[in-house]
């Protein structure tokens, strides 16, 4: 079909806003926001109320990433067998149970126990709601809704910090666990009034042969698509350098800038307002760049930010720098998530998004293992410092690497 033709009948189809997705967008919605009060109210509450040390507000976020990134493969071969419908709603009811119990917790362990919980319930939601994103919205906007999921998640990025400071300011971090708590609820309720259709590969055969296969199919479609396979890792290697010092913000704002957690909350919603302006950016030059190149962009720009943090001695340069951090992983993660919805065949959907999903996870966790030693033996400034560099030798290795594939092609041709 021509472009012309193609816009044509993307203007004829009915507004997303009127359609079942805005269901699925409002489930998000509420729920996200209710995990970003949560996280706020752990990390301040081990921060400013137990006054924790840079290893231990790590070890709570590697206790949420180790699991889901042990689990996710596995669970979305699952995921593209079973009812997502059911999925879904059962992993709200029991994360809603699961953070009641937060309000309890006495020590690190505690949480961390909660937190691995937590994350192996979220290994099966990714992926489902990515299958049932698929069911309920035309190909032709894909795209759209996308853009309206992640719009939507930077916004609460932005929104939560403020709320969270305020809920943790006035009444404890008791009370941003309660409400996450009821955000999950009202998620289930929300998405129990769609009608999804049973998944394709609810017939196939169960046996652990069978499964094995739809596994190792899965992985060999991303890593033989060079388009997919160079934007996954890409975004594995910033998440790794990323997560060696992001969690210890709160630390850095509290011993370094000596600030309390209202400026902590405006240092974090920096990088939501970042994320909007950026994705904005991108999407206007998606038409001109390729995919590649917005993600070696988007290195550079971490490494800028991550820079800015260590070097710049001004307490109101933290929040500009994590602006440009928000802004420089829109350029990574935005080309991420699109190819993944257009290049998948949608019967793979759930094993290649929650791949996708373990991938991070793992690169995540690798560097929350590295994070606190090292800012104990570096210091702050000096480790954001190195997180800049190694980011630059990341983005100069990718264009080297990019240029050579078209180099191939060319010559080929």
């Amino acid at each position: 079909m021509p472009a012309a033709q193609q816009e044509l009948a993307a203007l004829a189809l009915p507004s997303l806003w009127r359609t079942p997705f805005l269901k699925l967008w409002l489930a998000q919605v509420v729920s996200v926001f209710g995990d970003f009060l949560a996280l706020f109210g752990i990390i301040s509450l081990i921060t400013f109320r137990w006054h924790g040390t840079p290893v231990q507000v790590t070890t709570v976020m590697l206790a949420f990433m180790l699991p889901m990134a042990i689990i996710s493969p596995a669970a979305g071969v699952f995921v593209d067998r079973w009812s997502v419908k059911r999925l879904m709603i059962s992993s709200d009811v029991i994360r809603a149970l699961l953070v009641l119990a937060l309000p309890f917790v006495s020590n690190v362990f505690q949480i961390c126990l909660i937190f691995a919980a937590l994350s192996a319930v979220s290994s099966f939601f990714a992926p489902a709601q990515s299958v049932a994103l698929r069911q309920l919205v035309a190909t032709q906007q894909l795209m759209a809704a996308n853009a309206m999921l992640s719009q939507a998640f930077y916004a609460v990025r932005i929104l939560s910090p403020a709320v969270a400071a305020a809920l943790v300011s006035w009444l404890s971090e008791k009370a941003c666990f309660y409400a996450d708590s009821v955000t999950f609820a009202l998620s289930a309720c929300l998405l129990a009034t769609l009608a999804l259709a049973p998944s394709a590969g609810a017939k196939k055969e169960q046996s652990l042969r069978a499964l094995t296969a739809d596994f190792l199919a899965g992985n060999k479609f991303i890593f033989t698509h060079a388009g997919l396979a160079f934007v996954f890792l890409a975004m594995a290697a910033a998440m790794l350098v990323m997560s060696a010092f992001g969690p210890l913000i709160s630390i850095y704002v509290r011993d370094t800038l000596a600030r309390g957690p209202a400026f902590y909350g405006v240092v974090s919603a920096m990088i939501g307002v970042g994320l909007i302006a950026g994705s904005q950016l991108v999407a206007r030059l998606s038409r001109s760049l390729p995919p590649q190149t917005m993600v070696l962009s988007g290195l550079l720009g971490l490494g800028l930010g991550a820079a800015l943090l260590g070097v710049v001695n001004f307490v109101w340069m933290t929040p500009s720098s994590t602006f440009i951090m928000g802004f420089a992983i829109a350029f990574v993660l935005v080309p991420a998530q699109t190819m993944t919805q257009q290049e998948t065949p949608r019967e793979m959907v759930g094993r290649v998004s929650s791949s996708f999903m373990s991938l991070i996870s793992l690169s995540q966790a690798m560097g929350l293992l590295l994070s606190g030693f090292l800012a104990n033996l570096l210091g702050m400034r000096p480790l954001f410092v190195a997180c800049a560099g190694v980011l630059a030798l990341l983005a100069a290795a990718g264009y080297l690497s990019v240029r050579s594939r078209n180099r191939e092609a060319a010559a080929i041709v």
